[in-house]
């Protein structure tokens, strides 16, 4: 099992959330930028990755329960989201990476 916090040590990716919320488990990974599509089809503890950076995701992610949300290809994440995944707990990594290599590396950790 693997935990979000796992995935800072290496440097690939970035929290840019509190620390406090990397402590979550993570099963498996989704990828989708539409937010009903993910809602109808992630996962609790689910990874997710998404180039979406506004606050409605913070709801989709508390809602599903997942375990962190990935921004690729260093894409700047607004202020005001980064405030409420604090707020609910829910971690958000920043990658240069494209969502394929991201895939990648989840997969070669065991995440499936």
């Amino acid at each position: 099992m693997v935990k979000v916090k796992e995935l800072t040590k290496e440097g690939v990716f970035k929290l840019i959330t509190n620390e406090d919320t990397a402590n979550k488990i993570i099963e498996g990974v989704y990828c989708c930028d539409l937010l009903s599509w993910v809602m109808s089809n992630g996962k609790v503890n689910n990874a997710w990755i998404t180039v979406q950076t506004h606050v409605n995701i913070i709801a989709v992610a508390s809602l599903l329960e997942l375990s962190c949300i990935i921004v690729p290809e260093n894409i700047e994440v607004e202020e005001e989201t980064i405030e409420k995944a604090n707020e609910e707990n829910i971690s958000i990594l920043s990658t240069s990476l494209p969502a394929y290599e991201i895939f990648k590396i989840l997969y070669e950790l065991g995440i499936k």
